[in-house]
């Protein structure tokens, strides 16, 4: 069953679609045909392939007269499978064969060995022709150490917080990624966050969480503020369950759709409403699933500060019962 860390991977590209192109361009140098639109298309596979192989999404590049001029099939592997040598072939020859256009596989694998496994060129039989997939790994993600840099591209220094964040220089990658999370609204932020945190290996996570007490003691901010609350608290329980009070500086509260001309109920409403949906979304990049006794809970929920315990809940959660306690 797919994780949180690999769901989260397939959903930044999911809803950044413009960044698969990207990487193939500025990262491994690749001539990307010239191109208007990139569209999510996973669909595509469905009556292409068994489900067993089905990948991770694919992506449709479109020049500015609608005509197809590349698909990209994207796989997030974090462990070795010997399968994934035999299905990649087929992403690449059926998608071609399908939709008559280039195609190539990109798999985004954070551990290096991983990554060097998957780099390697898969051969269609007698050495007469091979398929080499583009693997988005620690030798092509660049270290971003520059907070400035990390806000240009937030997901491009998530991923590198991700493939770099216990190497020597990982305390400084990701403290720009760290940074850079404020920038975005709290659902996605805690998804990311949690992606960067799951990575780090005890004596980085240990090293995060001393840098944010110092940081603390001598008045600096270097962080956004949900995180310092969130590391505060897994120092004080010993691990990271949550995000009390949860709020991002400039984040949009709950999605004001309620607010009518500084009216304090419409703002109330519109937060709580925010709020379920933040709670609903991240259920489901869990993977937990909800009976509808459950859902109606939710849904009925007029208490903010319970909806905000709920989401804290959601991380490490293996169930609608530790989220909804």
């Amino acid at each position: 069953m797919p994780t949180l860390e690999h769901n989260a991977l397939v959903e930044m590209f999911r809803e950044h679609p413009e960044l698969a192109p990207h990487v193939l361009a500025t990262l491994f140098h690749v001539e990307v045909p010239p191109h208007a639109s990139v569209a999510v298309v996973e669909s595509s596979l469905d009556q292409l392939i068994p489900v067993e192989f089905r990948a991770d999404l694919v992506l449709e590049l479109r020049d500015a007269k609608g005509k197809l001029v590349l698909a990209i099939v994207l796989e997030v592997q974090r462990d070795v499978d010997p399968d994934k040598k035999f299905s990649w072939p087929t992403y690449v020859t059926g998608v071609r064969a399908r939709r008559r256009c280039g195609a190539v596989v990109l798999v985004v694998a954070p551990d290096a060995g991983v990554a060097a496994w998957a780099a390697e060129s898969i051969d269609l039989g007698l050495g007469l022709g091979t398929v080499t997939p583009l693997v988005l790994g620690p030798a092509v993600v660049p270290e971003i150490t520059d907070p400035a840099d990390a806000e240009k591209e937030i997901e491009l220094a998530v991923l590198s917080a991700v493939a770099h964040g216990n190497g020597p220089n990982g305390l400084t990658v990701v403290q720009a990624a760290l940074a850079a999370l404020g920038r975005l609204d709290q659902e996605h932020a805690m998804v990311y966050f949690q992606l960067i945190w799951d990575g780090l290996r005890e004596p980085m996570q240990q090293a995060l969480e001393a840098l944010v007490m110092e940081r603390q003691i001598e008045g600096e901010a270097t962080l956004p503020p949900f995180v310092r609350r969130l590391i505060d608290r897994g120092m004080r329980e010993g691990k990271l369950e949550g995000m009390r009070e949860g709020k991002l500086e400039g984040m949009r509260e709950g999605k004001l759709e309620g607010m009518r001309e500084g009216k304090l109920e419409g703002m109330r409403e519109g937060k709580l409403e925010g709020k379920r949906e933040t709670l609903l979304r991240l259920l489901a990049r869990a993977g937990i699933v909800l009976t509808e006794n459950e859902s109606a809970r939710i849904q009925a929920c007029s208490d903010i500060t319970t909806l905000d315990r709920w989401i804290e809940n959601v991380l490490g959660a293996k169930t609608a019962t530790e989220v909804l306690s």
